[in-house]
């Protein structure tokens, strides 16, 4: 039987392909850290926001890069209010008990993302390690998301009332703008004022933002590290405000205008992250932690073809060789995820990668576990063209799978390595619900096909 493209294709990945032996084995992550190099801004990606060896993998990795690398922060694609907490509990700064209670910011849907056993051991971890160091040394937790509009006000004036309560008045004042609409829902803020059917917030929050910033000196200087620190996260937050007023604008506009700018606003809070840690003079070193469609270089996906652009590529564009972008993928297994918005986590089954897709190329490697480098160039060229690729995010809909889940994508400019765990397993919420527990007990009838 003749050689085809496929089978060269395949023998090639094989080759090259560096086996792993488990999901947090020490061998595996210092194969993979030797393979990120010396880069300093590691994207570390997920195929779901569901999937317990991702999560665990990444946090494995992560432990790594902190302990021999010298990474200071960790940022996620949460909300900056709920990471503050994490953070300051991270740092020994905060009341909370321990680092469930830490995480109790994380509550709205879906909470399991954050609120999981994965993530609160790797918050204990860091929480160990950096109760030990001088605060010189420790590792951050930071949100780099921008759903958080009304928390991140309501951050804003505790700051302000502490520190300048006149200042504190002016904000509330312009904050009330939100309250004209006559919802505390921001999307419904968004179709009024972008319908014109109310008056918009948007010079309003603006403003505050300037008055934030021209206070910076005055503020930062009140109380040594502390005022920095608490000024950095007011201005965060407030910078935040201002750019989820003009995404929930946007998202009765289209959603390619909507996501640039909620993806340009998680690689603007990187940057302040970045250059915040960069003024105690050394090169900042950090871990993104997001879904695969934020963290693999837009360009090279449909996503970017239909005009999107993503984290990833915006710090390949700013960063170039200083970054790694690290995919992951999974053929079957199980995930935690809900069928719709708004409805409780359930542990579903995750049908077999579809023909055509790169989970499907990968499984017929016969490795059921490995990592690949996808800037070597036999590798590139081996997987040198559009392959369908599946991104589970907290939603699941395996009947409607290829329309729902699947895009093209040219993987070997989309990242720098990828991770293939053949199957995988949900990953595991604090709070189980009963659907959870219970998991799928019935394969659908239509189990594999995505009709």
């Amino acid at each position: 039987m003749p050689d085809t493209s496929r089978d060269k294709s395949k023998r090639v990945l094989r080759e090259a392909a560096t086996p792993l032996t488990g999901t947090e084995e020490a061998s595996d992550v210092a194969a993979i850290v030797e393979r990120i190099g010396d880069a300093r801004i590691v994207l570390l990606g997920e195929a779901s926001h569901g999937t317990h060896e991702f999560y665990a993998l990444r946090a494995a990795v992560t432990r790594r890069l902190i302990e021999t690398r010298g990474f200071r922060a960790v940022t996620i694609e949460g909300d900056w209010p709920d990471s503050r907490r994490v953070d300051r509990y991270v740092r020994g700064g905060s009341d909370d008990a321990d680092a469930s209670a830490a995480l109790a910011g994380f509550r709205r849907f879906p909470q399991w993302m954050w609120r999981n056993t994965v993530v609160r051991d790797f918050v204990s971890w860091l929480r160990a390690r950096n109760v030990k160091l001088p605060s010189r040394e420790h590792c951050g937790f930071y949100g780099l998301d921008l759903y958080s509009l009304h928390a991140s006000i309501d951050a804003v004036l505790r700051y302000l009332e502490k520190v300048d309560p006149p200042a504190a008045e002016r904000a509330r004042e312009r904050y009330s703008c939100f309250e004209a609409v006559g919802s505390a829902d921001p999307q419904a803020y968004g179709y009024m004022a972008s319908r014109g059917l109310g008056e918009t917030c948007e010079e309003d929050v603006i403003r505050q933002l300037a008055e934030l910033r021209h206070c910076a000196d005055e503020y930062r200087a009140r109380d040594g590290q502390a005022a920095a620190d608490d000024f950095f996260s007011a201005e965060q937050n407030a910078r935040l405000v201002a750019n989820a007023e003009r995404y929930y604008r946007a998202m009765f506009r289209g959603r390619v205008s909507s996501w640039n700018l909620r993806d340009t606003h998680m690689a603007e809070t990187l940057d302040a992250v970045i250059t915040r840690l960069e003024q105690e003079g050394e090169r900042a070193r950090v871990c993104v932690w997001a879904h695969n469609s934020h963290l693999g270089d837009a360009r090279a996906t449909a996503m970017g073809r239909g005009g999107e652009l993503n984290v990833g590529q915006l710090v390949r564009q700013k960063y170039d060789g200083d970054a790694c972008l690290v995919g992951f993928t999974t053929y079957t297994g199980t995930v935690t995820a809900a069928h719709d918005w708004d409805e409780p986590a359930g542990r579903r089954i995750v049908r077999l990668g579809l023909p055509g897709s790169v989970e499907s190329l990968f499984h017929e490697l016969e490795l059921p576990r490995f990592l690949l480098d996808l800037r070597e160039a036999t590798t590139r060229a081996a997987l040198d063209d559009d392959l369908l690729e599946r991104a589970i995010g907290v939603i699941y809909r395996p009947e409607t799978e290829r329309m729902s889940h699947y895009f093209e994508a040219d993987v070997a400019r989309q990242f720098d390595l990828v991770i293939h765990l053949d199957e995988t397993s949900a990953l595991k919420p604090l709070e189980k619900t009963r659907g959870w527990e219970a998991g799928e007990s019935e394969i659908p009838e239509t189990y594999p096909s995505a009709l």
